[in-house]
């Protein structure tokens, strides 16, 4: 059976994609399919929040999964939790287990792990009239049409001088992370962004003795870009800019990478005046292990001796997919930038029969394509686009 839909990537894109072209497209189940190699859909999402233990989302409430703005302000009224444990101020930040259990909720409403094939996408190829897509264990699927809803998650960023034979050195964001302390332990934090701060926190917590390395100065910002780029203050300069080198730029500039929020920067600036926090604004420079301890050389000459080291320095940069959106470019002569990004259509079409989300579609979308608002607005685009395919036909 052909497909109508065929999805890649159960996160919170693929998630939300999926939810909009079964609630509002109409298409049937039977027609869709989410292939995705975690055990659940938003599996890695879930994975990666509980490993830096955020209590609250940085992103307001009306970015969700759902189709409705205020699907979640409603979900939560429903269920009369307390408000304090809803939603954080300032802009209504919901707690990271109410979101989880609208997602959960939303799953629910459009039977979408029914819909969910677990396993690994590991080619596609595109004909006239349908996409293939060949899985890890061989099967193939087709469909009409593709959604490329693939994230960074797969790529957590491994600086160059850490091990990654070491069962001291973790990266909170790596799959199956296992390298929470258990009991009490010297850690070492690098990272300068929220994740850094939420674990930091957490061990704290937990009555460890941290220290965090961060290349610089605490960054405080409330979003990870400019609100202007979720209305029009932005995004009309954005769009009007033909020169993708030039959008490349303008995304690179509007981002708040390694920076915390305003919540975040006021427990830090606490826990480090009152030394509950060691802070070393510094490159490391070496790691050497002993028997029994770490020894984290830093650039500013000093050393920490430490039972573990914790890396949350996000995901590497480069465009995600691998090999398999190597081949489907040189396949389909599927057009990129020069920095290997997607070029689509203003509906998010690289080719007649594939869409894309996420980082793939941030060259369109701009620095809010990859958290939760870009997965809103990516399904408006899609969207909009099975619209006016289905009034030209009708």
């Amino acid at each position: 059976m052909t497909l109508d839909w065929l999805i890649i990537g159960g996160g919170i894109h693929g998630v939300h994609i999926a939810a909009r072209l079964l609630g509002d497209a109409h298409i049937s189940p039977e027609r869709l399919r989410i292939v995705d190699p975690g055990d659940r859909l938003l599996a890695r999402w879930r994975s990666c929040t509980e490993a830096t233990g955020m209590s609250h989302l940085r992103s307001p409430s009306v970015h969700h999964l759902g189709i409705e703005h205020g699907a979640l302000q409603r979900f939560a009224r429903k269920h009369k939790r307390e408000r304090s444990s809803r939603f954080a101020l300032p802009f209504e930040r919901p707690s990271l287990e109410l979101f989880n259990t609208h997602c959960d909720e939303v799953e629910e409403i459009y039977g979408l792990a029914d819909l969910h094939i677990s396993n690994q996408a590991v080619s596609c190829s595109v004909d006239c009239d349908r996409v293939s897509v060949r899985l890890v264990d061989g099967k193939e699927l087709e469909a009409k049409n593709l959604v490329l809803a693939i994230g960074a998650s797969d790529q957590p960023h491994w600086p160059d001088w850490a091990p990654r034979c070491n069962q001291r050195v973790h990266h909170v964001f790596d799959p199956g992370f296992d390298g929470w302390p258990t009991s009490s332990e010297t850690v070492v934090v690098i990272g300068g962004g929220i994740s850094a701060g939420h674990v930091v926190l957490r061990l704290l917590e937990e009555g460890h003795d941290v220290h965090l390395v961060s290349r610089h100065t605490l960054r405080q910002h409330q979003f990870d870009s400019d609100p202007g780029w979720l209305a029009w203050k932005y995004t009309n300069v954005f769009s009007r800019e033909l020169d993708f080198d030039h959008r490349r730029g303008l995304i690179t500039d509007a981002r708040h990478t390694g920076s915390v929020s305003p919540e975040i920067g006021r427990a830090l600036r606490r826990a480090i005046t009152r030394n509950r926090i060691q802070w070393h604004e510094a490159e490391v420079t070496q790691l050497a292990s002993t028997s029994d301890r770490l020894e984290v050389a830093l650039s500013t000459d000093a050393t920490v001796c430490a039972d573990r080291v914790l890396l949350a320095t996000g995901f590497d940069s480069q465009r995600p997919g691998g090999s398999m959106i190597d081949e489907l470019i040189t396949s389909a002569s599927l057009p990129c930038s020069g920095c290997g990004y997607p070029i689509v259509d203003t509906s998010l079409r690289w080719h007649p029969r594939i869409f894309v989300s996420g980082p793939l579609a941030e060259l369109e979308l701009g620095p809010v394509s990859r958290n939760i608002a870009g997965a809103r607005r990516a399904g408006d685009r899609i969207l909009d686009a099975i619209r006016a395919t289905s009034a030209t036909v009708n």
